[in-house]
Formats: structure tokens, C-alpha cells, sequence
């Protein structure tokens, strides 16, 4: 959204775009061109209106077990191999269907149960494969766009697996935050590629906790992997990279799905993507990509 208020060019235009967990709901939205300022706060609400809303879309309770389920494909997996593997499948308390009504409730029924036509993916992890699994190209199980980001933003331990498709699925965040590789299943090459990558912060907030570092760190990891992957294939592509600040990172953490923190995290991600839009690296680099003398520009978004 920063970047259509600062250039002009609506992120619909995109050759491609990617979303996974929480960017898989901002993907739903861009491609039925329902992102607006408005997307998250309506006209007349103040903070306890929005919370409310997201708390009530994002937190619905599934009463069900599933410790069979957690021992098949996280107990027994994490104790072969420990890591975040152990948290896999494991019971919880939510259900991701809420958010997948949510966006229905966002872009209607019609848009919400069929796909979108540019090309569109939306990435969440296979419990049962161990492989991510993007939904929107050819060999992924064909499903609704609603169904697709409620797989997706699956969160292990906050979210029970979502079931789609004869299979088990959770957070594509699992695998990577960003997927931008993804990229590379288009025919032809990209002249630049869009990353928006919130946990894999390059400037720590101070006070970070453990896990915030965690996540960065191994975000960034999968990031720079992801993008030497594109740049060796697409040596003539341009890769810009927008992660939180630490303004950004104190409004949003700690705890991301904390829904009282939506407005300031909202605001504090608008003004701080302005100040980093406006540096000259980036704007330079935008202006020669999106400006409207370039309409034969293929800009990929992730």
C-alpha cells in the first residue's frame, strides 16, 4: 500500500505475486483489489473496534484433539531431528477456517471461492510430504483462495493443522517467510522482484527477545539463498528487499498476533515504508522500475 501511495503503480499489476502466512491474506486482497486504507481500519473505528473485529476472525476456538496427530508428525519427527519440527501438528486451541472467512468477509463469496487469473501463489507447508506445497500453480491441489490462506497462516502451536485436499497443512512460514524463488516457474525473466520480508528484519529493535532473533536470523538465511537463486538464473534482475524497522519491529512484537498492537503496527509500517521508499537507493531503483514510461517492466511481488 506504501509503495502504491508513494509511485502510483497498483501492486496488481504484478507479473506475479507470492504470499505466504499473513502476506497470503494481503495477496488475496491485492489480487481482488480490496487493499485499501481502509482494509483494516473503517471509517468511525478506534482501536477497540479493530481489535475486536481481527479477535473475533482470527481467534476462532476447534474443540477437537489431535495429539495423534502431533505425535505422527511433529513428536515423532522433532525427536529424530530436534528443532521446530517437535511443534509440528501439534493441538491447539484456534482454527485457521476463521481466517479464511475472513476473507470472504473482505473480498465477497465469489472472488473468495475461485482463484485469481494473473499468475498467483499462495505457499503453505505439507505435513505429510514435509515440502511446501504453492497453491495456484500446476502440480498444487486445486482449491479456493480463501481456503488457500487459511492453510497458509496455519501457525503450529496457535493454530491446529489445517486440513485441505486429503492432507495436513501449516504456516508456510515453516519453510521460509518469503518463498521469492517461487518466482522462477514464470516463462520468461523478471525485471525486478519486490520482496516484503517482515521476519527477516536486517536491523534488530533493542530488547528483542530470543525467538525474534531466531526468526530474523533464519529468515534472512532463507532470504539470501532464495535471491542468490534469482540472481544466478535472471542475472539482469533486480531484487529490492523492504523489511520492519525497529519503530516498526516495537509496535509488532513481541507477539505479531497480538490484535490490540493491529492500528500502531498499521501506522508505524506506513510511515516508516515511506522514509525507506524516499532513500535514494531504493527510490532511484523503484522510480526506474515503476514509473509510467516504463510500462513494458515485468515486476514480480513477494
Amino acid at each position: 500500500m506504501a509503495i502504491e501511495l508513494a509511485t502510483g503503480w497498483d501492486p496488481d499489476d504484478a507479473e506475479v505475486i507470492i504470499g505466504t502466512s499473513a502476506g497470503a491474506f494481503s495477496t488475496a486482497l491485492v489480487r481482488s483489489g480490496s487493499l485499501h486504507l481502509d482494509s483494516l481500519v473503517r471509517p468511525g473505528d478506534d482501536r477497540q473496534d479493530v481489535a475486536d473485529r481481527i479477535r473475533r476472525h482470527v481467534f476462532t476456538k476447534d474443540p477437537g484433539g489431535g495429539f495423534g496427530k502431533w505425535m505422527r508428525y511433529g513428536i515423532g519427527p522433532g525427536i529424530r531431528r530436534p528443532g521446530v519440527t517437535l511443534f509440528m501438528g501439534s493441538p491447539a486451541r484456534y482454527s485457521a477456517s476463521g481466517l479464511g472467512e475472513w476473507v470472504s468477509s473482505q473480498i465477497g463469496p465469489d472472488a473468495a471461492g475461485g482463484w485469481p487469473s494473473p499468475p498467483t501463489a499462495i505457499v503453505a507447508y505439507d505435513l505429510r510430504s514435509r515440502t511446501r506445497t504453492a497453491f495456484g500453480t500446476v502440480h498444487a491441489p486445486d482449491v479456493t483462495l480463501s481456503e488457500a490462506v487459511a492453510a497458509s497462516s496455519a501457525i503450529p502451536i496457535m493454530f491446529r493443522p489445517y486440513e485441505l485436499a486429503d492432507t495436513l497443512y501449516v504456516d508456510g512460514g515453516v519453510a521460509s517467510g518469503t518463498h521469492a524463488d517461487l518466482v522462477l516457474g514464470l516463462e520468461r525473466p523478471l525485471d525486478m522482484v519486490l520482496v516484503l520480508a517482515p521476519m527477516a528484519a536486517e536491523t534488530q529493535r533493542k530488547r528483542a527477545m530470543f525467538h525474534e532473533k531466531m526468526f530474523d536470523r533464519v529468515g534472512q538465511q532463507s532470504l539470501q539463498e532464495e535471491i542468490g537463486l534469482i540472481k544466478s538464473a535472471w542475472p539482469g534482475c533486480d531484487v529490492i528487499v523492504l523489511s520492519p524497522s525497529p519503530s516498526v519491529q516495537n509496535a509488532m512484537r513481541p507477539n505479531p498476533m497480538d490484535p490490540t498492537r493491529a492500528v500502531a503496527t498499521f501506522m508505524r509500517t506506513l510511515i516508516s515504508m515511506s522514509h525507506r521508499l524516499a532513500e535514494p537507493e531504493i527510490w532511484d531503483r523503484l522510480s526506474a522500475h515503476l514509473a509510467p514510461s516504463q510500462p513494458s517492466e515485468r515486476v514480480g511481488a513477494v
